[in-house]
């Protein structure tokens, strides 16, 4: 081999929150791109990294606040063999060699995941709309009502629609503007983003196309038009739906919140995450709220009848919550990782130590037996919480007058003396209402 081809150069460079490392030889030019912001400290690239090259940024302080890199790569051990971008879920790390991504590239292994969207989609809003990475995007391409049904001034009639079958799907109110659609935040325990559909009568002249276009038939319209002409006239529900697989975490909110069962998802690992008990007494997650802000599947919920939870059916299992928890109540356990094919290459064993790694086993990594090396302390075994024992009737009596403070502390009048008077005030207009 000729001096010019033994010849590396590795460049770095920031642009915005992408962190860029160049790799260039004379037989290929490679480009890892690192996005910061994207990351969110699962550390699956620290597991694969065969050099070492990647260590873990201040994770616990990043989930509560603090802008800074969840992982730091130092190019200048890095031997740019793409296992970190082939494995990262969220593909906050990419690269390409001479352009070309290495997910496109048969001889990079990588993480098999995918969303399809099979033949009985409509389409319609839903996904589009309850999607936590806006990764969906959905363009309705039917003739609209201004076309096929032009609005006519003083027309009278009636409309209802049956809420027992509608399923806000949204197609009307992009059919008709006389349809609004109220909108909400879809959450993990309450994914329709839609909290109802109402009809704005000063919009609808009742013309029926509306009744022969809902595919639930929960529309019913009486009005000045003949059936059968509106049933010629009124449009088939048409469009396409893309995914933005940058964006695209396959959390499996689409496939949850879809009546049609039209969206299929396949993830990345297969797993087990829990909570643990007696490490939650010194969880705060309203004023923490870590778990909530690095999860790329926004499954953390607050529950009524808990102080936290998390939706494991929208769980990807890669770790990052459990990384950001400060009094480590949370256990993530990979049991598969959903890889492409390894191919037969010289480089086959070291994938493979890679993708073991992912689920689990430790990564097996180059002799360093002249390192000093440093024994880990031995984690402490948490006593068990003994719950004391109470009184059954004195309980209910508790559970009563807290009941009752906080209806008082909710109370506008109570509020108003406790925010504008002094404490000893509103501490005797609150024991005022106590008694009676």
């Amino acid at each position: 081999m000729s001096e010019e081809e033994l010849n590396v150069a590795v460049e770095s460079d920031v642009l915005d929150s992408h962190f860029l490392f160049k790799q260039k030889t004379a037989k290929s030019d490679r480009l890892l791109d690192y996005d910061y912001k994207r990351c969110n400290g699962c550390g699956l690239c620290i597991r694969v990294c065969p050099k070492k090259a990647i260590e873990p940024g201040p994770l616990i302080e990043i989930a509560t606040g603090l802008d800074a890199p969840p992982v730091i790569i130092d190019h200048t051990r890095c031997s740019f063999c793409g296992m970190c971008a082939a494995f990262c879920p969220v593909r906050s790390i990419r690269m390409t060699v001479d352009q070309k991504d290495i997910l496109e590239l048969d001889q990079f292994p990588h993480l098999d995941s995918k969303v399809v969207f099979n033949d009985k989609c409509l389409p319609c809003l839903l996904c589009e709309k309850a999607c936590p990475e806006e990764a969906i995007k959905v363009d309705l391409t039917f003739p609209k009502k201004e076309t096929v049904s032009p609005f006519k001034e003083g027309k009278t009639g009636d409309i209802i629609v049956d809420m027992e079958k509608c399923t806000l799907c949204g197609a009307c109110a992009v059919l008709c503007p006389a349809f609004v659609l109220v909108e909400k935040k879809a959450k993990a325990d309450d994914l329709l983003p839609f909290d109802d559909l109402v009809v704005d009568k000063a919009k609808c002249d009742y013309c029926g196309i509306c009744v022969p276009f809902c595919p639930e038939e929960a529309i019913k319209v009486k009005g000045d038009f003949n059936e059968n002409e509106i049933k010629e006239i009124a449009p088939k529900i048409a469009g396409t739906i893309k995914m933005d697989n940058d964006k695209c975490t396959r959390c499996g909110w689409c496939e949850a919140v879809c009546p049609y069962d039209a969206a299929e998802v396949t993830k990345p690992f297969e797993g087990e995450i829990e909570l643990i008990d007696e490490k939650l007494k010194g969880c705060d997650p309203v004023g923490c709220h870590g778990c909530f802000n690095v999860c790329p599947s926004k499954a953390w919920i607050i529950p009524k009848d808990k102080k936290i939870d998390v939706v494991k059916d929208f769980c990807t299992f890669c770790g990052a919550c459990e990384k950001a928890c400060h009094v480590k109540a949370i256990g993530v356990k990979r049991t598969q990782a959903k890889h492409t094919p390894v191919l037969d290459k010289p480089w086959a064993d070291d994938w493979k130590k890679a993708i073991s790694s992912l689920i689990g086993e430790e990564r097996a990594r180059p002799d360093v037996s002249r390192s000093l090396h440093v024994e880990k302390e031995e984690k402490k075994a948490e006593p068990a919480i003994v719950k004391p024992v109470t009184d059954p009737r004195l309980r209910k009596l508790v559970d009563e007058r807290i009941e009752k403070m906080s209806s008082i502390l909710g109370n506008k009048q109570v509020r108003h003396v406790w925010e504008r008077k002094d404490l000893e005030t509103a501490l005797r207009e609150i024991k005022k209402k106590m008694k009676n």
